[in-house]
């Protein structure tokens, strides 16, 4: 198993970054929120996991080793692959995730595109015991990185990441629209993609 990469970053997408470890680019996927805290040409080192399938070899990077643990943990329940629980990690932080299945919060699960109530009521099912015996204090996660792309661009990129964590365009462009009406438009990606996420959650 890989369990971390560290090396220059050679390119940022909205969920995935490229980073060269010893004169190889490695593609990382990510939440839109550690991709967004990247910046080529910064050396960055990522927790890890590697998904192996029949045709593919996928690494799956973190800001931290609590977001990789959870992100392995909610595959062992059935029906959760490594797209599911990396949009699990896009829309809550991990200790969001902990709180939610530890206090049975159907409600803050089912906000995941992708995981139904059924869905929600296994995963509380299957790890809230394993959860809250395990007695970790969840950290808070990574900050997003200050500055980035303003106006027209950084709205079509969160934008881009709404529909590609599963909402539909239409809901997509409403949320935008409520964190504008709601003050000041957030300056960096990161920022912005957690306030129109909290817009779609309400």
């Amino acid at each position: 198993m890989i369990a971390s990469v560290r090396g220059t970053v050679l390119h940022v997408g909205l969920d995935h970054v490229v980073v060269e470890v010893g004169g190889v680019g490695l593609q990382v996927h990510t939440t839109p929120a550690t991709a967004a805290a990247c910046a080529r040409g910064q050396e960055v080192t990522l927790s890890t996991t590697l998904v192996v399938r029949e045709e593919s070899l996928t690494l799956y990077g973190f800001a931290d080793t609590e977001g990789r643990a959870l992100f392995e943990q909610v595959q062992t329940v059935s029906g959760v692959g490594p797209r599911l629980a990396l949009a699990m990690l896009s829309v809550h932080s991990p200790a969001g995730v902990r709180q939610a299945i530890a206090g049975g919060d159907i409600a803050a699960l089912t906000k995941v595109p992708g995981i139904g109530k059924k869905g929600a009521e296994r995963l509380v099912l299957e790890l809230k015991d394993k959860i809250l015996a395990s007695g970790v204090e969840p950290s808070l996660g990574a900050a997003g990185a200050s500055g980035g792309p303003t106006g027209d661009r950084l709205s079509s990129q969160v934008h881009e990441a709404l529909v590609g964590l599963g909402w539909s365009s239409k809901q997509a462009d409403d949320a935008l629209e409520r964190v504008r009406a709601g003050g000041e438009t957030p300056s960096s990606v990161s920022d912005f993609l957690r306030a129109a996420l909290r817009e779609l959650g309400r």
